[in-house]
């Protein structure tokens, strides 16, 4: 959400960053907007005005015995009354068009963004490990041999539909402790508070974190109006909606392991087999509210933390600065980080971390009292994902995968397994 006085005073710069993004420019025609409304509060004022001075000549007048100009008066108050209760309501119209106009257009990029229209033009930043090689020609998740009873999609399938999976014994202990491993690396080594949240949610929540109203097809809605959460950046979020935080709160860093709910609206087609792209899946997400001085060094951080699962696990990825036609719609700057899928033969998102400036915090008036200073400011704020659960799992099946179809636990993951140190042994 951007502040039309801003884009007033910075229509080129607005423009520039919308074209980053693909867009027309749009500055004019918000601010022909704003016109419409700031001319109606001059109207607005000025009756109010009037009829106040009218107010006080009905007394004049009366006082005077003029009932004649007394009740053409009265009848002047009545009507300008009647004026300005439709110009409020005109008012709140054009409000509502405006507000709704800003809430469409997604984040500014920041500078240092590299320039695209695609992933195409995605850079990257680093690689980390080296991928495993095999002596025999390595499967995709879903055909490794000694998995086939423990994921079954066809069962999900008859009583889900598409893009939805059932795993049993080994494979689902194993998915269960992948997840707790993500958060005890983020609770007790980086900082993060675990949350339970709620995984339903109201519309203000997803305008909130900006999912509202444009990309209300990508989420699934309950017949009273809520909202299952696509991710725990949504409730992680906006539990500072609101609110005035005092700067010694911050940074807060706060996470959860929840499942997270898509529709995959425009996904027909796309990573249809096996895990990778689901309606319902498992997160570790992180998020973060800062001042505005730190939110970039945050992304850095956050950005580590995320790794550090992977290096823990032995998982080889890289990490890439998405483009400004890439990036997500309240992102300024977002690393994506890409495991390495044997299977398939090349990276694969498994994290996405992002700053979003004061982008949502305006959207949930979220605000802090800077420490020495009387006036309030928009927090920042952050999230990134510690990492989705389902791709972990894949890479993980993947990259231990042995010749005779079964899958080596890491080594990290044994605690959380019972000590058991392979599954799916043929």
């Amino acid at each position: 959400m951007f502040d039309i006085k801003w884009i007033r005073d910075n229509s080129a710069a607005f423009d520039h960053a919308m074209a980053r993004r693909g867009l027309a420019p749009q500055a004019e025609g918000l601010i022909a907007i704003d016109d419409r409304r700031r001319a109606l509060v001059g109207e607005l004022q000025h009756a109010q005005e009037r009829r106040n001075a009218a107010s006080k000549e009905i007394g004049k007048a009366k006082a005077s015995g003029d009932e004649a100009a007394a009740q053409a008066v009265i009848d002047e108050v009545a009507k300008l009354k009647s004026q300005i209760q439709e110009g409020e309501e005109a008012e709140r119209r054009i409000d509502a068009e405006l507000q709704d106009a800003l809430s469409r257009l997604p984040n500014m990029p920041h500078d240092d963004v590299p320039d695209g229209e695609d992933e195409e033009a995605n850079v990257e930043v680093r690689r980390v490990g080296t991928p495993p090689s095999f002596d025999f020609s390595p499967k995709e998740h879903f055909e490794i041999s000694g998995l086939a009873g423990e994921l079954s999609l066809d069962r999900a399938a008859r009583m889900s539909g598409a893009r939805f999976a059932l795993l049993q014994g080994s494979l689902a202990r194993l998915e269960r402790a992948i997840g707790q491993f993500m958060v005890d690396i983020q609770t007790g080594e980086h900082g993060y508070m675990e949350v339970s949240p709620p995984l339903l949610v109201r519309d203000e929540a997803l305008y909130g974190t900006s999912q509202l109203p444009k990309f209300a097809e990508d989420l699934f809605k309950t017949t009273d109006g809520r909202w299952l959460i696509p991710t725990a950046e949504v409730p992680l979020t906006n539990m500072v909606a609101g609110e005035t935080l005092d700067e010694t709160a911050l940074p807060m860093r706060v996470t959860a392991l929840t499942p997270c709910f898509r529709s995959e609206a425009g996904s027909a087609g796309r990573d249809v087999r096996g895990i990778l792209r689901q309606h319902q899946f498992w997160k570790c997400e992180m998020v973060s509210v800062t001042t505005p001085q730190s939110s970039l060094e945050e992304l850095e951080r956050m950005t580590g933390c995320a790794e550090e699962v992977l290096k823990r696990l032995g998982l080889a990825y890289r990490v890439m600065v998405l483009s400004a036609g890439d990036m997500g719609f309240g992102a300024r700057k977002t690393y994506d980080i890409e495991v390495w899928l044997p299977g398939q033969d090349t990276y694969r998102e498994i994290s996405s971390c992002s700053v979003c400036g004061d982008f949502q915090a305006r959207r949930m008036n979220a605000r802090y009292r800077p420490d020495g200073e009387k006036g309030l400011r928009f927090v920042h704020t952050l999230n990134g994902s510690g990492l989705a659960v389902g791709r972990t799992l894949i890479a993980v099946l993947e990259n231990y995968q042995n010749a005779d179809g079964s899958v080596t636990v890491p080594e990290a993951l044994r605690p959380y397994m019972g000590g058991i140190e392979k599954i799916g042994a043929a």
